[in-house]
């Protein structure tokens, strides 16, 4: 639990990425355990400055949110994919990608608004997407979502090595 939200480093720290997934997943196993596969390609990264709590929040946020759609979707099998890559102009990517319902291209349009949720009274409050965006923004990163209805969801996070936070 430490790990995961490392409130002891409110500073920039050189972390290594995929310890946060790992972190991220394990807080997360009660969720992941049941019916849940996660695949996991992690390529070769170099360690980044960032906030780590703040990194690992929207890591939850993101995979908690592929685990809610595929469970109301009830999609079967249930999968998220989570990939890192060192980009070709040498950033650090994350993607995190399920096979769940999708969505519409109005519902991706609104997904960063604060208070947009899709879920049902008393399951979200629609600022998770909103902070996750406002946390890669203050790394100097970007997010991007791809998503197709009946084809799945995919976020992409870039980042890069230093920050200027």
């Amino acid at each position: 639990m430490r790990n995961f939200s490392r409130l002891d480093e409110s500073e920039v720290k050189a972390v290594d990425i995929h310890e946060g997934l790992e972190s991220t997943l394990l807080i997360l196993n009660n969720r992941l355990k049941y019916g849940i596969e996660v695949v996991k390609n992690y390529g070769d990264l170099p360690l980044i400055a960032c906030y780590p709590a703040q990194l690992n929040q929207v890591f939850s946020n993101l995979i908690t949110n592929a685990v809610d759609a595929m469970e109301e979707a009830n999609c079967e099998p249930k999968q998220i994919t989570i990939i890192t890559k060192l980009t070709a102009d040498k950033k650090v990517q994350i993607s995190f990608k399920d096979n769940g319902p999708g969505m519409s291209d109005a519902v991706k349009q609104k997904i960063f608004d604060p208070f947009f949720t899709t879920k049902a009274v008393g399951k979200g409050t629609g600022l998770g997407l909103g902070i996750c965006y406002q946390i890669i923004q203050q790394h100097s990163g970007s997010i991007e979502v791809l998503s197709e209805v009946g084809k799945g969801t995919e976020f992409k996070i870039v980042l890069p090595m230093g920050t200027s936070c």
